[in-house]
């Protein structure tokens, strides 16, 4: 199953949704067992062409960071020669581990209004709390916290946040919830309008370019993030990554809270758990938006 083809069935979940992701691999390129092909799938949208060199096909440079492609080999020195490419390629090179938190907002109230006034419930305010003693008691030197700026996220990471004294907190538009591609098959419960998934495909596209990449040449040491953001966030994040090495397929019922981690190697590996870590919260503070 095609990389677009995985983000269409991801998209199916109800936007603001959250619960335990379960990865299962496809096989690539093979047809379907007892007749033809089913129906073309549509077109991707115009911000999905060239996301990926074709199936199957695993590409060093997905976050454009590969030290090859940052160098200009028409300025190369031909009399150093060697020598001289590897000292600029190294000096191109990420030396440390990026890990990532992709968390889910806590419960809010899903009959508000206008969105300012979709807060979270007293379960939700309970389940922040959890999560950010969780997240205190792996004992990690955490970096920054970035989160969406809507209402659910900015109030998730604020309490979070209490229990991460000194991590630097960011606000940003880019994470907030959306539609990033129309779901294949088609589903019943949910039918953004075209215009939609144009700009908000468009957005959360630019949300994993600007924050899902290998650790910066500068870096030196291994850092800790916590994003806080939305179920279809999420899902597109997570399954845009991981076809980096492999396509899957990702079916996803997300519940609040939870939490994503991986992490990025210097090399661009990227490597996220086959089941999704639930931080061990309580059966009942477990709930759907």
């Amino acid at each position: 199953m095609a990389f677009r083809q995985a983000l269409k069935l991801a998209a199916c979940g109800l936007a603001g949704g959250s619960a335990a992701v379960l990865f299962s691999a496809v096989a690539v390129g093979k047809p379907r067992g007892g007749g033809d092909a089913g129906p073309r799938a549509p077109e991707p949208p115009g911000w999905a062409v060239g996301v990926r060199p074709g199936p199957g096909v695993w590409d060093p440079n997905w976050d454009r960071r590969e030290p090859l492609s940052l160098i200009n080999l028409r300025k190369r020195n031909l009399e150093s020669g060697e020598e001289e490419l590897a000292s600029r390629l190294d000096h191109c090179k990420a030396k440390a581990t990026r890990h990532i938190f992709l968390i889910r907002h806590s419960q809010y109230h899903v009959d508000g209004s206008l969105e300012k006034d979709r807060t979270l419930t007293l379960l939700g305010r309970e389940q922040a709390e959890l999560t950010g003693l969780r997240l205190a008691s792996l004992g990690l030197k955490f970096d920054k916290i970035v989160h969406s700026s809507m209402t659910r996220a900015v109030e998730t990471a604020e309490i979070i946040s209490k229990h991460l004294p000194g991590v630097h907190r960011v606000s940003t538009d880019l994470l907030r919830e959306g539609a990033p591609i129309e779901p294949d098959p088609p589903v019943s419960h949910w039918k953004p309008e075209a215009v939609q998934y144009y700009e908000d495909g468009a957005r959360i596209e630019a949300a994993f370019r600007n924050y899902i990449h290998r650790a910066d040449a500068k870096q030196e040491e291994d850092s800790y993030e916590i994003f806080i953001c939305h179920a279809n966030v999420i899902r597109y994040i997570v399954c845009r990554e991981n076809n980096s090495q492999l396509y899957v397929l990702l079916l996803t019922q997300l519940t609040s809270p939870g939490c994503d981690s991986g992490h990025i190697s210097p090399h661009g590996r990227v490597q996220f758990p086959v089941l999704r870590l639930m931080l061990a919260l309580p059966p009942r503070l477990s709930s759907l938006h």
